[in-house]
């Protein structure tokens, strides 16, 4: 998919911010510092539209990114961050959850898990809690350009395994060289034809 003009539109705090439109909704989940900043970015061929951090727990908020007006990417706050005080990390997974279970909108929701570790216990939660709430979701390993090119689809498959996922719900991805760019577009194309 070709975008051509996309922009950032609104962070937002809380559900009477959500923007009232009908665009459909491709929502990034993850833990803080895994890269969904990079993959918007990655996505669209725009170095800096996400803004990355190399600090965890930057976003705090939900950002909508607006994709040509056919879409939005939503990037969610990050999870999991231990620096964050208890009653931080407990607004962050409340803003999280809320936005889940209110958005009219949501298309797919793509869970971001670094290809380099297992999941941990708040990666499996927000999987299951996905999966709770019936929505389209497929995981996107991040980084993989981190490790060997041949360990990659035993990674993958290894962190399906944990996460009990179909495999053709899970994709490597690294936003350094594009690994499966074309595919993802793909399956998220397909999933905005269903909206």
């Amino acid at each position: 998919m070709l975008i051509k003009n996309p922009k950032f539109e609104i962070s937002v705090m809380n559900k009477s911010q959500y923007p009232k439109n009908k665009l459909p909704q491709i929502v990034l989940a993850g833990k803080s510092n895994v890269g969904k900043s990079s993959f918007v970015n990655c996505m669209i061929n725009r170095k800096g539209l996400a803004r990355t951090s190399s600090e965890p727990g930057k976003t705090r908020q939900i950002n909508f990114y607006n994709m040509d007006e056919k879409f939005y990417f939503v990037d969610l706050p990050g999870y999991g961050y231990s620096k964050m005080s208890k009653a931080e990390q407990d607004k962050v997974g409340a803003s999280i959850e809320t936005f889940l279970k209110n958005s009219k909108n949501i298309n797919l929701v793509v869970l971001l898990i670094d290809i380099r570790h297992d999941p941990g216990a708040n990666d499996k939660m927000m999987m299951d809690y996905i999966k709770s709430t019936g929505h389209r979701y497929i995981v996107i390993t991040s980084k993989a350009d981190k490790i060997a090119k041949t360990k990659v689809q035993s990674y993958v498959d290894n962190i399906a395994k944990i996460l009990d996922v179909p495999e053709d719900l899970i994709f490597g991805f690294s936003a350094e060289n594009g690994l499966n760019k074309e595919l993802i577009w793909e399956v998220i194309e397909e999933s905005l034809a269903l909206h």
